[in-house]
Parts: C-alpha cells; structure tokens; sequence
C-alpha cells in the first residue's frame, strides 16, 4: 500500500476526495478544509494544496469523482443484471444519495458553488458526466442522437432530485424517493415515446405514395 507521503498529486488527489465533505460542511470548500483532510491523511498542507490548483471547484469535482466509484463499488454489473432499466437508474441513484446522506451540508455548499455564474460551465460539466456513468452502468449502448437526449434528461432529474434531498428532513429520505420515482417515471415514458414515434425500417414518408392517397383514400 502506498503511503500517503509517496503518493503522486493525483493519487493524492484521489485519496483526499472522500476526506473532504466531512470537512467543508464546517469550513465550506475551503484551503482550511483542504489542510484539515490533509492532517486526517497525513500530508502537509502545502503539498494538498498542489493537488487542487483550481480550488474549491476541484475538491467538488474530485468529491463527485469519488461518488461515481463508490457508485460503481455499490452496484457492479452482476448487481444491475436481473434489472430492468428503470429499477437500475433508480438503484444508480439511490446509491449515490446513500454516499451523499452523511454529508449533506457540504453538498448544500458544493451546489452553491456551482450556481454561481463563473462555475456554472463546471456544475454542468459534471452533471453530465454522472449522469453518464449512470447510463453506461446501466447498460446504453446508444451511439446515435439518444445519447445526448438520455443523458441530458437523467442530468436534469438528478439536479432536481439532489436540490429536493438537501432539504428532505423525511424518515429515510421517503420524500426524495418518492420524488425521484417520479421523475424517473417521467423519463422512462419520454424514452418509450421516443421509441414509437422512430420510423420502422420501410416506412420512410414517401410523396408519391401521399398523393397517391389523396386520389385514391384508403376505405
């Protein structure tokens, strides 16, 4: 095992990630914070701080990168098989609330950050990439226009889920799961709509044919 002292920045980086919500609930996203998970890990502060140049942008995304592979840990493929796709997007979820539960103050200030004008390109960025690793978890193997489509939908109802969790003071979070059931519903039948309205090989509009019928209606 290697040493934090041995570590190269990024497998510091990597290893302070989960460190540092049990911090910034405190301190906020802060070089205090930074310091205080680096006393927790034992590494100098200075040498913490070369791990994040860009600050508190940084530590969240190394925070949510550390949520995507507990994530992965919680539900590997052999967990998602005997799912059908809406009970793996909700369990993918509901995993990362579980990881996030503990430390919902500092996902309060993360998302406030992220609000803000200058990082909003960031909380973006980094919507998307959950809400991908959701989907490959998951299972898609779309390539085409469906890509995009899926992963915007689920990134938009993860936003909103996460905005109804930090303020869910329900047993179990009940209120944050009926919720999210419900978006996910909502997308699960946006995808299903989707599939209908595809055309069907052969099916291609054809003018011809649509005169054709208007001289000669079908009874």
């Amino acid at each position: 095992m290697i040493q934090p002292l041995d570590m190269t920045l990024d497998e510091l980086r990597d290893a302070l990630a989960p460190l540092l919500p049990a911090q910034a609930a405190f301190d906020g996203w802060t070089e205090k914070a930074l310091a205080a998970a680096a006393a927790v890990l034992g590494v100098p502060a200075d040498r913490a701080r070369l791990s994040f140049p860009g600050g508190a942008t940084e530590m969240i995304d190394a925070w949510f990168a550390s949520v995507d592979g507990g994530m992965a840990a919680a539900l590997p493929p052999e967990a998602l098989a005997s799912m059908k796709i809406r009970e793996r997007i909700t369990a993918l979820v509901e995993a990362r609330l579980h990881i996030l539960t503990p430390h919902r103050e500092a996902l309060r200030r993360a998302l406030a950050i992220l609000a803000m004008p200058q990082n909003v390109a960031a909380g973006a960025r980094l919507g998307w990439r959950a809400a991908d690793r959701m989907w490959r978890l998951a299972g898609d193997q779309a390539t085409d226009f469906a890509h995009y489509t899926k992963r915007l939908t689920l990134a938009g109802v993860y936003a909103a889920t996460l905005l109804a969790f930090i303020d869910d003071e329900s047993e179990g979070q009940a209120d944050t799961r009926a919720f999210l059931g419900r978006r996910i519903g909502e997308v699960m039948r946006f995808e299903k709509l989707k599939a209908q309205l595809k055309p069907r090989p052969g099916r291609h509009f054809s003018p011809v044919r649509f005169l054709g019928r208007l001289r000669y209606p079908v009874v």
